[in-house]
C-alpha cells in the first residue's frame, strides 16, 4: 500500500522569494513563548513571525512546537538566533529565515550568508532527514534543489562599526535584508535613555545605505505605518512591548484600596 503525501501549508522558501520579489510585509515579534500567539498571527492575517532565539527563553523544543503550529496556520517563521552556530538547528526545524545579530562588518556578512546556504553556494550542513526535508519524505536531491537560493537572511546592525558598513553589509550576496536595532544601536553610540533623535537617525541611515531593504521595529500600528510610509520593507511588532502597555493601561482600572500593598 503506498503511502498518502500531504500538501504542505508553508514553503519556507517562499518568504525569502516574496521578500526578493520587493513585497512589504508586516509581522510580529514572539519574545514570550505562546504558540497562542503565533496562532493568533495566522488568524489575523500577518504575513510572518519572528521568534526570538536571542533575548527571548525559547529552546530547540519550543522553537519546533511554534514551527509547528506556524506553518499549520500558514504563517512562515524567521527565527533571530544568539550567535551564528545557531542557525542551523533552526533551518533543520523548518525556520524560513534568519535573523543574525551584531553583524558588524562584510566579513561577517559573508560568514553569515555562508552559514545558512548549502554547497556549493554555502557551507550549511546538509541532512534531508530534518523536519525541514520533512523527515526524509523528500529525496537528497530534491532538498538540495529547493534550497538552492538559501532562506532570508536578515543582518542586525547594533554598532557604529555596523553602522558604517552598512551599505556594503547590504551589498553582500545572500543578505537580504538589515534590521537596525534601535537598542544596541543606542548602548553603543551611548545614546540609549536619552533623546531618541539620534537613533532614530541612525535606522533611517541604514534604510538609506540599503535603499529600504530593512526590517524596523515598532509597537503600535500608527509606528507601523510610519515605518512604511519612511520606506521599510518589513516592519515587525514588538508584541512584548505592545502586552506590557496594555496590561499598564488596564490595571489604571483597579479602584484605591486600603489594603492595597499590605
Amino acid at each position: 500500500m503506498t503511502a498518502r503525501r500531504r500538501t504542505v501549508p508553508v514553503d519556507p522558501m517562499e518568504l525569502g522569494r516574496r521578500v526578493r520579489q520587493g513585497e512589504r510585509l508586516l509581522g510580529m515579534l514572539v519574545r514570550m513563548p505562546s504558540e497562542l500567539l503565533v496562532e493568533l498571527a495566522g488568524y489575523v492575517g500577518l504575513d510572518y513571525v519572528v521568534l526570538d532565539a536571542e533575548h527571548g527563553p525559547v529552546d530547540q523544543l519550543a522553537l519546533s512546537h511554534h514551527i509547528s503550529v506556524a506553518e499549520s496556520m500558514g504563517v512562515p517563521v524567521i527565527v533571530r538566533i544568539g550567535a551564528l552556530h545557531d542557525a542551523l538547528r533552526a533551518l533543520d526545524l523548518g525556520a524560513a529565515g534568519i535573523i543574525c545579530p551584531h553583524v558588524d562588518s562584510v566579513a561577517e556578512a559573508e560568514a553569515l550568508a555562508a552559514a545558512v546556504r548549502y554547497p556549493p553556494r554555502g557551507k550549511r550542513g546538509f541532512a534531508a532527514y530534518t523536519r525541514a526535508g520533512r523527515y526524509g519524505l523528500t529525496s537528497n536531491a530534491e532538498h538540495l534543489a529547493h534550497y538552492a537560493d538559501g532562506p532570508l537572511v536578515i543582518a542586525m546592525i547594533e554598532s557604529a562599526a555596523g553602522l558604517a558598513a552598512a551599505a556594503d553589509i547590504a551589498a553582500v550576496d545572500g543578505i537580504d535584508l538589515l534590521w537596525p536595532g534601535p537598542a544596541d544601536l543606542g548602548a553603543d553610540l551611548g545614546l540609549l535613555g536619552g533623546d531618541p533623535a539620534p537613533i532614530d537617525q541612525a535606522i533611517d541611515d541604514v534604510r538609506a545605505a540599503s535603499d529600504g531593504r530593512v526590517l524596523t521595529i515598532c509597537g503600535d500600528e500608527a509606528t507601523a505605518a510610519a515605518h512604511f510610509a519612511a520606506g521599510s520593507q518589513l516592519v515587525v511588532y514588538n508584541t512584548q512591548h505592545a502586552v506590557s502597555q496594555l496590561m499598564v493601561r488596564l490595571a489604571t482600572a483597579l479602584p484605591e484600596r486600603s489594603d492595597r500593598g499590605a
